[in-house]
């Protein structure tokens, strides 16, 4: 049975050339950065070039960026320590209502720390303007957090007016942005948008899993969550992980190569996938108009999301009900949208990579009609 792989937002297959890499650095270059040898002076010197990559990827200076374990603690560094940083100049945060669950999760613990937050809700459509963002922000505001590209229904955030409209409103306010499944995917100028702290993170550009980084312009405060040595001025102290930032360096330099070729194909895909979708009866699309080409979330009203999965599964195609973070639990993004029960109970991610092929678009359609025409619709 041929494995058809479209789980791409949960995480995506490590390129050869990375893995290559991360193999490499681990039998060879395998000393500390911060040793003060020839050993130390090699592995400092390719945790400095990946850094450089990821800066390019990013368009913004390679000393505002920090490596990290991924996308969570990317987070959650930013949050709550550019909060806890900016706490004596008001005590307010703003993000939105179907963040990705490591934003939602360190927002409840401001909350329990004494601070006022905010949730912006999106509209049926799964879309937030910039201006509902703004409208929530006022003079006692520290801190905004928002994703560039929702995780579960692909949704593009409107990224450069936000950051205008925010910074209008409150020219203070530290912005953070969850670049997590964006990174790679899409343009990304830091150097042309006034934003404080970034996340991106590796295992979802065919790098390794356990790899982030955080991006924090310069001038910029924030309390350290890690306490140790000097390893990256204190901000994440610690052991490099010299294959792993290596690995994920070179797959942020073959994206960005990638982007414009990888694009089209993609658009190819989601055309024809959405096209698929109307010619059944039935079948909603969740995925706003303005989503990523690489997500598209839609719902089999009548089949329970666990049982078509497996059904699904038995026939090789790998898809999602949603976050693997949520582990099964229903969706806060498709809730906050305020879509009905047998919406949300029945909800389906497909995510693509550049491997995605139409071949496999094809099969996953297949197999969804044979899971319809097995399993009994539930009332």
């Amino acid at each position: 049975m041929k494995e058809i792989y479209l789980d791409n937002s949960a995480t995506t297959k490590v390129s050869e050339e990375a893995a290559r890499l991360a193999y490499e650095i681990m039998t060879e270059n395998y000393g500390n950065p911060s040793s003060l040898h020839e050993k130390g002076l090699q592995a400092q010197l390719a945790v400095e070039k990946a850094r450089k990559q990821i800066a390019n990827a990013l368009n913004c200076d390679e000393n505002c960026i920090f490596f990290t374990s991924g996308g969570t603690e990317s987070n959650n560094t930013a949050i709550l320590g550019g909060a806890d940083a900016a706490k004596r100049r008001g005590n307010k945060v703003v993000t939105t209502a179907f963040e990705h669950s490591s934003v939602m999760e360190s927002f409840k613990e401001l909350e329990k720390r004494g601070m006022e937050t905010v949730y912006v809700s999106p509209n049926e459509k799964g879309e937030i303007t910039a201006e509902d963002l703004a409208d929530a922000v006022d003079e006692n505001t520290v801190l905004v957090s928002f994703m560039l590209v929702n995780n579960e229904i692909g949704t593009l955030m409107p990224f450069e007016e936000a950051v205008k409209a925010i910074r209008k409103k409150n020219p203070n306010v530290l912005i953070h942005c969850d670049a997590v499944q964006a990174f790679g995917k899409i343009q990304i100028s830091l150097k042309k948008n006034d934003i404080d702290l970034l996340s991106v993170s590796s295992h979802k550009i065919h790098g390794p899993k356990g790899m982030g980084a955080l991006y924090i312009k310069k001038g910029v405060r924030i309390t350290p969550l890690i306490h140790g040595g000097e390893q990256q001025k204190k901000i994440r102290p610690g052991t490099e992980s010299t294959p792993l930032i290596c690995a994920f360096g070179l797959a942020a330099q073959t994206a960005m190569k990638e982007l414009t070729s990888g694009e089209e194909h993609l658009k190819e895909l989601c055309a024809y996938f959405d096209e698929e979708v109307k010619k059944r009866q039935g079948i909603v699309i969740n995925s706003p108009e303005n989503s990523t080409v690489y997500i598209r979330n839609i719902s089999v009203p009548g089949y329970r999301s666990e049982i078509m999965l497996h059904g699904l599964e038995n026939m090789g195609v790998y898809v999602s009900g949603g976050s693997a973070c949520a582990k099964g639990e229903k969706s806060h993004v498709l809730k906050s949208m305020g879509l009905k029960n047998d919406i949300i109970d029945s909800a389906l991610r497909v995510s693509f990579s550049k491997y995605s092929t139409m071949e496999e678009v094809k099969v996953f359609f297949e197999a969804l009609d044979c899971c319809m025409n097995k399993i009994i619709k539930v009332k």
